[in-house]
């Protein structure tokens, strides 16, 4: 055969194992895998020593575009996670200005990110109080599903869904076969244990933390769970921190009592709340980082395949947004979108649960039939990894806008040699490739097997 660009002798890690491979690539798709393939080939890649990763697939992204781009902006956003090995992000609807409400909201957004993105991406769209009629016109949009708030969402143009709102976005979600992903924190426990603190003065890293328990997670994931399940519709758990609302998720889906599925972020597997008293802003989030042994609860679980996704959650603010004595006013969000796969790489789970966890799985769940896999037929994606090395992140590495990842200092393992988008190389040793050719994706049919 005659290939566009041939990878030979790589470890192609696959949810079935790792097997040394040789992928041939024709029209932007993997044409033929095997021990060995002949034939010419435009381009070669010598892959011997590194292993073959299906690309990232992030299906929690915050990039801001269009209106607040001074927070990260698609074009930073993404060159960051073109060099963690991404090569798919799925973009969240609030943030950006006017938020992904309807399809005029919609158009825009995909018109600002579809002009910069250095990856393929998809949308999701909105669900809140005043957008329940527009739901059916996203959908046509080509959106993968909506997220909904049963907390304050922190943007003034972004409402929480109280349970009637929720209930009623489900039903429509269900008729359109979409799932829909919820930000699950009960609003009354954490809003009354906020003010309170707030009241008494208690505004420290420790208050902060201790506003939003686990027990808000866990009733808020079980109420959703509740009216997901009488509506028929699918439900995603975004960002899961705790080992009880994991379980809460497993338990369900196990059951067959709804069709639920779980997230959560490398900063729960990597970081807990000590590192919010080290590290400050750069480490906050909603809900917060947990324990020490929550955390490993929290992997332990990773690695009994309980959890289903992993996405980095990223949320940027530029810094002067993440500086006041008041830590309840320091705008919450972990920037860490070019660390997903170092990050699980550095984590005890087998090679093939993270292309589970970070690719086939999300590619599945939210029906981008292109994308999830290093399988004949599919967009040839990947990023190649040298994981006989564990250096330091250093912050001159950083490619999104503000540089505040948590994670700077610290030691991860691999480091990404070249990440390949449709078969084109799109980073390479420290450099980005070419220009922005990132395409918008819609949700489409999966194949049975």
């Amino acid at each position: 055969m005659a290939f566009d660009l041939l990878i030979r002798d790589a470890l192609v890690v696959r949810e079935t194992g790792v097997e040394p491979l040789w992928i041939g690539i024709e029209d932007g798709r993997i044409a033929a895998m095997d021990k060995e393939l002949s034939g010419s080939a435009r381009e070669i890649i010598d892959a011997k020593g590194l292993h073959a990763f299906p690309g990232v697939l992030d299906a929690h992204v915050h990039f801001n575009d269009p209106g607040r781009s001074d927070w990260e902006g698609a074009a930073t956003g993404s060159a960051a996670f073109a060099a963690g090995g991404g090569t798919c992000f799925i973009d969240m609807p609030l943030n950006s200005s006017p938020p992904t409400l309807d399809a005029a909201s919609f158009a825009e957004k995909c018109a600002a990110v579809g002009r910069v993105a250095r990856t393929d991406f998809a949308l999701w769209g909105g669900l809140t109080p005043g957008n329940i009629d527009h739901m059916e016109a996203l959908a046509e949009a080509g959106v993968v599903g909506f997220k909904a708030f049963m907390s304050g969402s922190g943007i003034e143009d972004f409402n929480s869904c109280d349970d009637v709102t929720l209930f009623r976005g489900m039903l429509i979600a269900a008729h359109l076969g979409l799932p829909v992903a919820v930000h699950a924190e009960n609003d009354a426990i954490v809003g009354v244990r906020a003010a309170q603190a707030r009241r008494e003065g208690r505004t420290g890293v420790r208050d902060y933390l201790a506003s939003r328990p686990i027990s808000a997670e866990a009733e808020a994931i079980s109420r959703a769970i509740a009216l997901a399940a009488e509506a028929g519709c699918k439900l995603h758990i975004v960002h899961t921190s705790s080992a009880r609302g994991v379980q809460i998720i497993h338990d369900a889906a196990a059951s067959g009592v709804c069709d639920v599925s779980c997230e959560t972020c490398p900063h729960y597997l990597l970081l807990s709340d000590s590192d919010v008293e080290r590290l400050g802003a750069k480490a906050k989030c909603a809900p917060p980082l947990r324990s020490a042994a929550e955390k490993d609860k929290l992997v332990a679980l990773v690695v009994k395949g309980f959890v289903d996704t992993v996405g980095s959650d990223h949320s940027p603010a530029p810094l002067s947004m993440k500086q006041s004595e008041n830590f309840f006013e320091v705008w919450g969000g972990i920037s860490g979108v070019q660390s997903t796969l170092r990050g699980l790489l550095t984590l005890p789970l087998p090679l093939e649960l993270i292309a589970h966890l970070l690719t086939e799985n999300v590619a599945r769940r939210f029906r981008l039939p292109d994308k999830g896999g290093l399988r004949i037929g599919a967009d040839a994606d990947c990023a190649l990894m040298d994981l006989a090395t564990a250096p330091i992140l250093r912050l001159d590495e950083l490619l999104d806008r503000h540089h505040l990842s948590p994670y700077v200092g610290r030691a991860l393992r691999g480091q990404v040699k070249r990440t390949v988008l449709r078969g084109r190389t799109i980073y390479q040793d420290g450099v980005l490739i070419g220009e922005p050719q990132g395409r918008f994706l819609r949700p489409g049919a999966m194949d049975a097997t």
